[in-house]
C-alpha cells in the first residue's frame, strides 16, 4: 500500500491523507481546525472507499480525481461536450455511440426525449423506412452459420462479435473480461494477430484465431509459418474458426513491432517468441506471395484445423488484388469459407496519424465492392462475409446486413462495455481504467466479474434492439435488411435510395462478357489470379 501512496497517480488522495492527519494532531492546541479535519476526514474516507472498490476503474486507479469525470457526466450535455469531449474536430469518435454502449453495458435506460439527436435536414442524413405492420420478436438470438462446402465443422455465429484486439495491446483483465462475457453470451471473440493468451482460454468463450504475418502462435523461430504449430493450436474445441489478417482499417499496409521492454512472459508465451528480443510484424506475409499461393495457404489452414472455417479479413485497397484472389479462388476451387471486410474508419489502438486518416477504403464502400466482386464471379452464395469498422449501435450493424454483411464484428463497442473512456493513452501503458495497458497495478482496477457481465448485458441489450429495428421495418430476421430499407439525404436536399447508392449487382456478371459493365469490368480484365504484381491504371 505505501507503494501505491507515492505514485503519481495516488498524489492527491496521499496529500488529502497527510492534511487530514495534521489537521487532527493540529485541533489538539487549536479547536477551530476540527472543522477542516472533518471535511479531509470525509475525503479521506471516500479517497479509501475508492481504493477497495472493484466497481469503477478509473476511481480505483485514480482516488478522488476520478470523481471529477463522473461529476462532468451529470453537468448538462452542451457544457459536458465542451469540458470533456473537447471540439468534434479534435475529437474523432462518437460520443453518442459510448454513451449508448455504457447504457447498454450495465443495462440503464437508453430512451432520451426530446426527438432525434441527428441533424435530420443536414446532407448526409441517414434513416431506416420502417414498416405499418411491424414484426414482434420474442427470440433475439440472431445467428448465421459458417462453412462452405469443403468446411467440415461449420459454426453458428452470432451476428455481432467481439473484432481483433490482441493480448498486448489490451490488458490480461481485459482480455479475461471479453472472453468470459462472450462465454456467458454465446458469442465469438477474435484473438486479434497477438496469439491465444492464457486469458483467453481461461475465459471459455468461442474465438476466432486471427494469423497475422507474425504468425504467432504458430511461428518457426525465423518467423515463418510453422504447420506442426498450428495444427497444436487449431485443435483446440475453443477455436472456431481461422482468420489470416491481410490488412486492418487502423493502418492497412503497415507492420508492427513490439519493443523487447514491453514484452511480458505472458506476452511470449501468447506469441511464442523469445524474451529480450523485439516482436516484429512484417507489412507482408511470408506464407504465400501471389494469389495462387494464398489460396493454396487457406486450403493447407483448413486441412491442417480439421476442416474448421478458414478465411481472411482485409481493408480494401488496390481493388484488382482483391479480384486476383476472387479469380485464383476460381482456378484452384479453393474458396474461403468467409471473409471479413474492416474500413479503414475502424482501429482501436495506436496507429500513425496518416494511416489512419488516409489510407484504405472505408467501411461501407468497401463492403459494397466485395459483395458486389462475388456476386459478380458467382462465389457469394459460398462465401459469408463479415463487417468491421465503427460498428457499435444497432443501426450501424443493420446498415452493413444491407449492404451484404451476414455479420458484424466491433471492437470499439466491446471496449467501451468494459470502461473504456477514450483517454488516448492507448499507446503510453497509462490507460488510466486498465483497459490498454500492461501495468499490473492499473489493469487490477477493471473488474473482471463486473465488466464480464457488462459485456454479456451489451451484446444482449444490442441484439435486441437490432430485431426492434428489424421488426420495424416489417422483417422476419435481420438477415433481411437490403439496401431499399435505406434512405439518404443528399446535399441538394434531396432524397436517395440505398439501392441507387450501393446497388447489388447481377449475379454472374463478370463471367459474362456480356453481363455488363458497372464500374468493375476494366479491373476485372486486368486482374491476375498468378500474381499481385502492379498493373497500370488501377
Amino acid at each position: 500500500m505505501l507503494k501505491l501512496l507515492t505514485t503519481q497517480r495516488y498524489s492527491v488522495f496521499t496529500a488529502v491523507l497527510v492534511l487530514t492527519i495534521m489537521c487532527l494532531i493540529g485541533s489538539v492546541w487549536v479547536s477551530w481546525m476540527i472543522v477542516p479535519f472533518l471535511f479531509l476526514a470525509v475525503l479521506s474516507a471516500l479517497g479509501i472507499h475508492d481504493v477497495r472498490q472493484n466497481h469503477h476503474a478509473v476511481t480505483k486507479n485514480y482516488p478522488l480525481i476520478g470523481h471529477i469525470r463522473f461529476l462532468f457526466e451529470k453537468i448538462r450535455p452542451e457544457i459536458r461536450q465542451y469540458l470533456i469531449e473537447g471540439d468534434k474536430d479534435e475529437q474523432p469518435f462518437n460520443r453518442e455511440q459510448r454513451s449508448l454502449v455504457y447504457q447498454r453495458a450495465k443495462g440503464a435506460e437508453d430512451k432520451r426525449p426530446f426527438g432525434t439527436q441527428e441533424q435530420v435536414y443536414e446532407a448526409g442524413y441517414t434513416w431506416l423506412t420502417h414498416s405499418v405492420i411491424p414484426v414482434h420478436f420474442d427470440d433475439y438470438d440472431f445467428r448465421v452459420t459458417i462453412g462452405g462446402p469443403d468446411c467440415k465443422q461449420p459454426y453458428d455465429a452470432s451476428l455481432y462479435n467481439i473484432s481483433a484486439m490482441s493480448f498486448g495491446a489490451l490488458s490480461a483483465n481485459a482480455i479475461s473480461a471479453l472472453n468470459r462475457g462472450a462465454k456467458i453470451g454465446n458469442f465469438a471473440h477474435d484473438t486479434g494477430e497477438g496469439g491465444v493468451s492464457r486469458y483467453h482460454r481461461e475465459g471459455g468463450g468461442d474465438l476466432i484465431y486471427e494469423v497475422g504475418s507474425g504468425y504467432f502462435g504458430c511461428r518457426n523461430e525465423d518467423g515463418s509459418f510453422s504447420p506442426d504449430k498450428f495444427t497444436v493450436q487449431a485443435a483446440s474445441e475453443q477455436i472456431k474458426m481461422i482468420e489470416v489478417k491481410l490488412s486492418q482499417g487502423a493502418k492497412p499496409g503497415h507492420g508492427g513491432m513490439l519493443p523487447a521492454a514491453k514484452i511480458t512472459p505472458e506476452i511470449a508465451e501468447a506469441r511464442g517468441v523469445p524474451m529480450g528480443q523485439d516482436c516484429v510484424s512484417p507489412p507482408a506475409h511470408s506464407a504465400f506471395s501471389n494469389p495462387i499461393e494464398f489460396c493454396e495457404f487457406l486450403g493447407q489452414l483448413r486441412t491442417l484445423s480439421d476442416g474448421k472455417p478458414v478465411g481472411f479479413k482485409l481493408c480494401i485497397g488496390h481493388r484488382r488484388e482483391f479480384m486476383c484472389m476472387v479469380k485464383a479462388m476460381i482456378k484452384t476451387g479453393i474458396v474461403p469459407d468467409f471473409i471479413v471486410v474492416d474500413g479503414t474508419e475502424g482501429g482501436t489502438g495506436a496507429a500513425p496519424l496518416e494511416f489512419a486518416n488516409h489510407v484504405g477504403m472505408p467501411m461501407v464502400e468497401g463492403l459494397s465492392f466485395v459483395h458486389n466482386t462475388l456476386r459478380g464471379a458467382g462465389l457469394r452464395d459460398q462465401i459469408r462475409i463479415g463487417a468491421a469498422g465503427k460498428l457499435v449501435s444497432a443501426f450501424d450493424i443493420a446498415r452493413a446486413m444491407s449492404l451484404g454483411a451476414d455479420w458484424c464484428n466491433s471492437a470499439r463497442g466491446y471496449m467501451f462495455s468494459i470502461g473504456c473512456i477514450q483517454a488516448q493513452a492507448c499507446h503510453t501503458n497509462h490507460c488510466p481504467v486498465g483497459v490498454a495497458t500492461q501495468d499490473p497495478q492499473r489493469q487490477k482496477a477493471l473488474n473482471v466479474d463486473d465488466k464480464s457481465q457488462r459485456v454479456a448485458r451489451f451484446h444482449a441489450n444490442t441484439l435486441k434492439a437490432l430485431g426492434e429495428m428489424a421488426g420495424a421495418a416489417g422483417l422476419n430476421d435481420p438477415r433481411g435488411f437490403l439496401p431499399y430499407h435505406f434512405m439518404t439525404r443528399k446535399s441538394d436536399g434531396q432524397m436517395t435510395e440505398g439501392q441507387e447508392a450501393n446497388p447489388y449487382l447481377p449475379t454472374g456478371f463478370l463471367l459474362d462478357q456480356d453481363g455488363g459493365d458497372y464500374g468493375y469490368r476494366s479491373r476485372w480484365d486486368r486482374a491476375d489470379a498468378n500474381s499481385f504484381a502492379a498493373v497500370p491504371l488501377d
